[in-house]
């Protein structure tokens, strides 16, 4: 299947289009910024993509102030007292300096106690931090992915977790290789289970046509409430085009 991607403005917005062999013309507003996508069949041309973009400014620029007026976390610094996110809860940073090794420990289900050696640099601390939310990540998907893959009759040849600034997830399905974004373990686990069965679903189906939206509604018909929570929790300081 032939896939054709472009920006053009429309009334001065930016928009992306993705041309590709389906049926129907789909328009996205995605978070954090308002980002507008439009995957169209390849038979419809820019002039009809504006039509259909014109007519819907109304709903564009209300989902973009939704997206404005959503809660961002600020620079961390990696200090004690600090708002840290875990599975869709907030928890409180305790920095604890000592000569052993660094380690994070859950303490009292709001408290994350983060041990590191004396005089730890902010990005040392991330790090810890950063090394200890992909284990507890790396935990959690097995289970899912053993879950689902049964019931969707599919088998991903590897998953692997890593940081990205444009998406939750992604799926190469020709290689049948999924990647996981590391920002999910700070989300709600239904919201991870979301994304594990989105890109198990792409093992079905390359695109996001009319087919694919049935067998998310057919595998997981709360899958819309799921996006709306994933996207609605409060975002990390890097800005993602998402």
């Amino acid at each position: 299947m032939s896939t054709e991607h472009r920006r053009i403005s429309i009334n001065g917005l930016r928009v992306e289009i993705v041309r590709k062999d389906i049926k129907n013309l789909h328009l996205g507003v995605y978070p954090p910024n308002g980002r507008v996508r439009v995957a169209t069949p390849l038979r419809i041309n820019d002039n009809a993509v504006r039509l259909a973009v014109i007519g819907k400014l109304g709903w564009i620029n209300r989902q973009q102030a939704r997206f404005d007026d959503q809660p961002r976390q600020s620079e961390r610094e990696m200090i004690s007292g600090e708002s840290h996110y875990f599975l869709g809860r907030r928890y409180r940073l305790n920095v604890i300096e000592h000569n052993g090794l660094s380690k994070v420990i859950l303490r009292k289900k709001n408290t994350i106690d983060l041990y590191v050696r004396p005089k730890t640099s902010a990005v040392q601390r991330e790090m810890v931090l950063q090394r200890w939310y992909r284990q507890q990540l790396a935990a959690l998907v097995p289970p899912l992915m053993d879950k689902w893959q049964p019931i969707l009759g599919v088998e991903a040849a590897n998953w692997t977790i890593k940081k990205m600034k444009t998406k939750w997830g992604s799926c190469n399905t020709a290689a049948r290789r999924i990647w996981l974004n590391l920002e999910l373990v700070k989300k709600p686990v239904q919201c991870l289970e979301y994304i594990v069965v989105h890109e198990l679903v792409h093992l079905l189906g390359r695109y996001h046509n009319d087919k694919f939206l049935a067998m998310m509604n057919a595998f997981l018909p709360q899958w819309r409430s799921r996006r709306i929570e994933l996207n609605a929790a409060p975002l990390a300081h890097a800005t993602w085009n998402y």
